[in-house]
């Protein structure tokens, strides 16, 4: 069996600060997972260690999933990690720490509730652990949450700031907060993502076009970019997200 990978929309008790919840199961020879930047927090366990918090990182990330085992996670959209956790969002910033850390002893207890659980339910009682934290959650931040959204269309960050009535410095402040890095970073990071999905919507991929409409000056800007955020060139990238 090859590894598994299901997303799908965050149930509704989780909408107000997730965007998804997701497993991942590894095949017999075991999973490295290029986890690609996205302006997000995921609250991840994999099966035989603790439960982490998975902070928005400014590069790729491989993860080790070991043979056979079965990763889970609830995941945050960009500006809504720092009020689902209850922590300024830079304080995760390309790092990964215990839930317990965060949560205190109840992370702990929802590791050994997981354990106990078949594989088939333990998603639906992550996301419902999730959701009980959630009720006492603050809101997201809600002019950091439609710059983001202006940012992800291609607006550069100066108008978006001026879309939402916030001088430079101020959604600079406010970024940091809630996605854990400035919206020039986001914007970064989007635009990439942008990328990936114009080049891998087609039969096959025409690098320089996907480039242009995603925003990207030329080529070696792109190639810049996708090596300090993913680690590898973009034809190379493609033909690894090809593979996995």
């Amino acid at each position: 069996m090859s590894a598994t990978y299901l997303e799908s929309p965050a149930p509704e008790p989780l909408a107000s600060h997730a965007c998804c919840v997701w497993s991942h199961v590894a095949g017999p020879g075991g999973h490295v997972e290029r986890v690609l930047p996205d302006g997000c927090a995921d609250v991840v366990w994999i099966e035989g260690e603790d439960i982490v918090v998975a902070g928005p990182a400014t590069r790729e990330v491989l993860v080790d999933i070991p043979a056979g085992a079965a990763a889970l996670g609830v995941r945050f959209g960009p500006g809504a990690a720092g009020a689902a956790l209850g922590v300024a969002a830079r304080e995760l910033r390309d790092r990964t720490v215990a839930l317990q850390d965060v949560w205190g002893a109840p992370a702990l207890e929802l590791a050994e509730r997981l354990s106990a659980t078949p594989r088939a339910d333990r998603l639906a009682v992550l996301a419902a652990a999730v959701a009980r934290r959630l009720d006492a959650a603050r809101g997201p931040d809600a002019l950091v949450a439609r710059a983001s959204a202006l940012l992800g269309a291609g607006m550069p960050v100066t108008a978006a700031s001026r879309e939402v009535a916030l001088t430079d410095r101020h959604l600079r402040r406010r970024f940091h907060d809630a996605v854990g890095y400035g919206p020039k970073t986001l914007q970064r990071v989007l635009r990439l993502r942008r990328f990936l999905d114009l080049a891998e919507s087609g039969p096959s991929a025409d690098l320089a076009r996907a480039a242009a409409e995603a925003g990207y000056s030329d080529q070696s800007h792109l190639t810049r970019e996708c090596g300090e955020l993913a680690g590898l060139p973009p034809a190379a990238l493609l033909a690894a997200r090809a593979a996995a």
